[in-house]
């Protein structure tokens, strides 16, 4: 489930014009879902796919916690590259798989 969301959140970011340039990037602290270009800014973002929303929607899965640990992992990829960066934001995409849709929300910049 979650690598299909995954997928669908791809393919919606690329749609959105954005370029994906990584995913899945692991290190010992983690793991980055998709790291991705928008312009100028690299795009961190985390998606929450889930079968439905009775328990709220995806998003809201993303805690605190959460949000640091995607903020100490995205440092540590932009470390780790050649080049610089002007604009670094982080995203959530939550997507909600029904029998035969996949809904999609962008939360932009919100961690």
């Amino acid at each position: 489930m979650g690598r299909f969301g995954e997928d669908v959140a791809a393919a919606y970011l690329e749609e959105d014009a954005m370029t994906v340039l990584e995913r899945n990037w692991r290190c010992r602290e983690g793991e980055l879902d998709i790291v991705a270009m928008d312009g100028d800014a690299v795009v961190f973002v985390e998606v929450k796919t889930r079968r439905g929303d009775a328990f709220g929607s995806p998003a809201e899965a993303v805690t605190v916690a959460k949000a640091r640990r995607l903020r100490r992992l995205a440092a540590r990829w932009l470390s780790e590259q050649s080049w610089s960066v002007d604009e670094v934001r982080l995203d959530v995409v939550g997507v909600v798989v029904t029998d035969d849709t996949a809904y999609v929300e962008h939360f932009v910049g919100v961690l």
